[in-house]
């Protein structure tokens, strides 16, 4: 039987600090300490593993990105740990080469790379059939962990859409005085009301999730900076490339 989180609103002035040391995760305190307002903070009370919940969006207008959605109930209301946590893909199966970046939403090289490079990493690479590209969380801090915690959130099928918008508007939000107000209203573009957006930044199972997946990046390929790729599980490139740069390193694949 698959987890189940549940998207349950509450107070967010409740239960503990999220500061990054898990009861299952073992991290640092500091990179995922957040003072953005109270969602800082877990209700646990409010936390299901185990049931499932119905949700309703509300739709929003954000078409250029591909997020528009045609009523409330476009995304799917029921939404598991396993599914939110699910390997992110682009790119044909039978592809050569596989590629899987770890990423951070709050990474000025990652939104540069996604800005600039990876449009043509898409048309030459992931849509000639070459390349399979996977993303992988790697959060900084717990602002970037709550992003991408927003991004799972929605059906599979908008998950890219809704990174490159987060990444298009990166110095909007991520700088902002109130950064996580600033994501609610991305959040909102995306069909993503109050309620359910307030509830997927405590989610505690989802975040520890997250935080887990980081940790294999470190534990597995020895990612220590974003954005890092590992490709077809055995070479690791760091650091933002142009799309030349990138495209020579894959070139021992066959790229």
């Amino acid at each position: 039987m698959k987890k189940q989180f549940t998207f349950s609103a509450g107070p967010m002035s409740d239960g503990e600090a999220i500061t990054g040391s898990f009861n299952e995760v073992s991290q640092p305190a500091g990179p995922f300490a957040i003072a953005h307002a109270d969602t800082a903070h877990f209700d646990t009370a409010h936390f299901d593993t185990a049931g499932t919940t119905r949700r309703a969006f509300v739709a929003g207008s954000a078409s250029f990105f591909g997020l528009a959605v045609a009523s409330p109930m476009a995304f799917a209301d029921e939404l598991s740990l396993d599914e939110a946590l699910s390997p992110r893909v682009l790119g044909q199966s039978d592809a050569p080469i596989h590629v899987a970046e770890y990423y951070s939403m709050t990474c000025g090289h990652c939104a540069d790379f996604h800005n600039n490079t990876f449009p043509k990493v898409k048309a030459r690479l992931i849509d000639e059939g070459i390349v399979r590209f996977e993303m992988r969380p790697f959060p900084l801090d717990g602002l970037a962990l709550r992003a991408h915690a927003l991004a799972r959130a929605v059906p599979e099928s908008k998950f890219f859409a809704m990174v490159k918008m987060l990444l298009a508007k990166h110095a909007v939000w991520v700088r902002a005085e109130d950064p996580i107000a600033e994501l609610q209203k991305m959040a909102r573009l995306a069909g993503v009301n109050a309620d359910i957006f307030n509830a997927v930044m405590r989610n505690r199972p989802l975040l520890e999730g997250l935080v887990a997946q980081r940790q294999i990046g470190i534990d597995k390929w020895g990612v220590s900076s974003t954005p890092s790729f590992v490709v077809n599980d055995d070479l690791l490139i760091s650091g933002n490339k142009n799309y030349d740069d990138f495209a020579e390193a894959l070139s021992a694949f066959g790229a």
